[in-house]
């Protein structure tokens, strides 16, 4: 036990005061006679004993008295446990992602979270609250009372580290404890990188009750006809209960097609056959998990020909005129010597195969093409040297040419999760008639190829850009020194590459994907375009490319739906956003990770703990009513004892 103010104990000094008063009576008696003598001298007898008895109780009761009064006003205190850290700062960090939809045993945990922190928090503590979407510094819970009835769920997943980065870069002389409200969806060790090994992390982990839940991940066109579209939707459901779900396609908010989508594994594509006719529209399921990945928006503008040009000679491209077709394509071959460097700006792809030389102001024609959005294909000429290839090469990306050896080489392996062959193939083929080349280049490239060779050495890479990409093969395809023209890849291979950088077919962007996307419209040096909808308007960041401009959304819009792009009063295209769906497997909680650090049940124990550890223990108001006790004590001795 240790005191506030140790020199007030010297007035225990005084206890000999009614030590010395007790002890010493001053008061004389005098004798007086009664005729029966004996009895009153027994009756004496008896009064002394009681008064002696009396005397010493009182003085019991006096000195216990002003010894607790004395250490009252000394104010006697047990030293806190954590005392060190009774001066560290507190930060909250509050998940609102989309996972914290999911119902816990009180409802929703985000909602729930937050009225905790509402009721519980003290009002007289200054904390600093940072969610996926907002930040508050410096404040206490009555001054954001309001903000944390209305947060929103955020776009934006979970990430732990970019959070504590925030926190560690406010400076601060005290320590910091860190108390995090979240699910653990998605939580990894990494996350934790970026904390200061003196901070104090406490975990608050809701448990959501159901862990079933479907999610629409993408949409894209699988076949094209004369009057129809058909399009494929992919689904995912997380979780053991694989029930039949209600899926159903609107257009402009009227009822296209509708079904059940029945799971036989945990992935599920349907077919829809619709109208080939401007769509602006959504899918929607009907599940009992998380909401937000019920719905995604889409749209399908009308299509517009891609135009493609391939420079070289005219036997060499025959396969191209059979890929590119006049319903989608505007095709044409021109060699080097009969090309129109003026046309080349009108283009969206142009493909160099296998030129024998490239001259230099073709070289510098095609970097500013690919700077403002094209698409390139080099298919190399064995003729050409590999200097001159890198050389060209080298504005656009680090990749490297060696020289170029005779061998045969099979194509074995592709590379299914390449954006080039992103939703291509229902399956993963592994055993296929594998195409082949009888010469090829060397390709050193730190990007992952499309296609490899039978030696992991790559046929097919890709040197992508801000908005545009630069696809390079590192052999001929010539059918002299290869069959890959005769193979099933060269379809979809060359027109995947055609199309990848198009804004055409499906459009449903993903709020918060840093992606440029291009518009064709021509815009004067002061126009701006803003995109909106009934509920939202904002104004991308954009940059006028020729006839295009080039926008970027970033973390806009807000929300998820279907949306307009307009030069100030005149429309210009629709345009869909849709959540990202990372947050949709609500069983994805790393507990290894969790299981390293305090978990706590409450935000109210969270700040109980830290009371009681970190506060020194007061006593002095026991000893004021040790005090009060004694006296009223003494009172009753005074009275009732005889």
């Amino acid at each position: 036990m240790q005191f506030k103010h140790p020199e007030i104990l010297y007035f225990l000094l005084l206890l000999i005061v009614p030590i010395l008063v007790h002890l010493f009576q001053f008061r004389r008696f005098k004798k007086e006679y009664f005729t029966n003598v004996q009895f009153l001298a027994a009756l004496s007898v008896q009064t002394r004993k009681s008064s002696k008895i009396k005397k010493w109780l009182l003085l019991s009761c006096r000195l216990l008295l002003l010894s607790c009064i004395i250490l009252a006003f000394a104010q006697p205190f047990f030293e806190a446990k954590d005392k060190l850290n009774a001066n560290n700062e507190m930060y909250i960090i509050l998940d609102n992602s989309f996972s914290m939809q999911a119902k816990g045993k009180k409802g929703e945990l985000l909602k729930r979270a937050v009225q905790e922190l509402l009721e519980d928090t003290p009002e007289n503590t200054n904390f600093s609250l940072l969610t996926n979407s907002e930040d508050f510094w410096d404040t206490d819970i009555k001054s954001i009372r309001t903000e944390l009835q209305n947060l929103k769920y955020s776009a934006t997943p979970f990430q732990l580290d970019r959070i504590m980065t925030k926190v560690k870069a406010h400076k601060s002389a005290f320590k910091k404890d860190i108390v995090i409200i979240t699910d653990g969806i998605g939580l990894t060790e990494k996350q934790f990188k970026n904390r200061d090994k003196n901070d104090v992390p406490y975990f608050i982990i809701p448990k959501s009750e159901q862990k079933n839940n479907t999610s629409i991940d993408s949409v894209y066109i699988n076949d094209i006809s004369d009057n129809f579209y058909d399009i494929a939707v992919e689904l995912s459901h997380h979780g053991a209960d694989l029930n039949a779900v209600p899926i159903a396609i609107y257009n402009q908010n009227k009822l296209v097609a509708k079904t059940a989508v029945n799971f036989e594994t945990n992935k599920k594509s349907i077919n829809f056959t619709i109208p080939k006719q401007p769509f602006h529209g959504y899918i929607s399921i009907i599940d009992n998990g998380l909401s937000y990945d019920n719905t995604l928006y889409f749209t399908i503008s009308k299509i517009k020909k891609t135009n493609v040009i391939s420079i070289g000679a005219a036997e060499k491209s025959n396969f191209l005129s059979r890929i590119y077709t006049d319903g989608e394509f505007n095709f044409t071959n021109s060699t080097i010597g009969s090309l129109d460097y003026n046309s080349i700006d009108k283009q969206d792809v142009i493909i160099l195969n296998e030129l024998d030389a490239i001259p230099q102001a073709l070289q510098t024609t095609l970097k500013s093409f690919v700077e403002k959005g094209g698409s390139l294909i080099v298919i190399p000429s064995e003729k050409d040297t590999a200097a001159n290839l890198n050389q060209f090469l080298g504005d656009f990306g680090g990749i490297q040419f060696k020289s170029f050896e005779v061998g045969e080489k099979l194509i074995t392996k592709i590379n299914f999760n390449h954006p080039l062959f992103k939703s291509v193939f229902e399956n993963k083929i592994t055993n296929f008639q594998y195409p082949k080349t009888s010469g090829s280049f060397s390709l050193s490239n730190s990007n992952p190829a499309a296609l490899y060779n039978d030696d992991q050495s790559a046929f097919l890479t890709a040197l992508p850009n801000a908005i545009s990409s630069v696809y390079v093969f590192s052999a001929p395809i010539n059918t002299t020194n290869s069959n890959f023209q005769q193979s099933p890849l060269i379809v979809p291979t060359f027109y995947k590459m055609a199309m990848n950088n198009q804004p055409k077919g499906i459009n449903a962007l993903t709020i918060g994907n840093t992606n440029p996307y291009l518009v064709d419209v021509a815009l004067s040096k002061d126009a701006i375009l803003t995109v909106k909808n009934a509920a939202e308007n904002f104004i991308p960041i954009q940059q006028i490319i020729n006839s295009k401009v080039k926008l970027t959304f970033n973390d806009y819009p807000e929300e998820a739906g279907n949306y307009g792009i307009y030069n100030q009063k005149e429309f210009v295209e629709n345009i869909s956003f849709n959540f990202d769906r990372t947050e949709s497997d609500l069983s994805a909680v790393n507990e290894n990770v969790l299981s390293r650090y305090k978990t706590i049940d409450s935000v109210a124990k969270v700040f109980d703990t830290l009371q009681t550890n970190r506060l020194d223990n007061q006593i002095w108001k026991w000893f004021v009513i040790f005090a009060l006790l004694f006296l009223v004590t003494e009172m009753a001795i005074i009275r009732f004892l005889k």
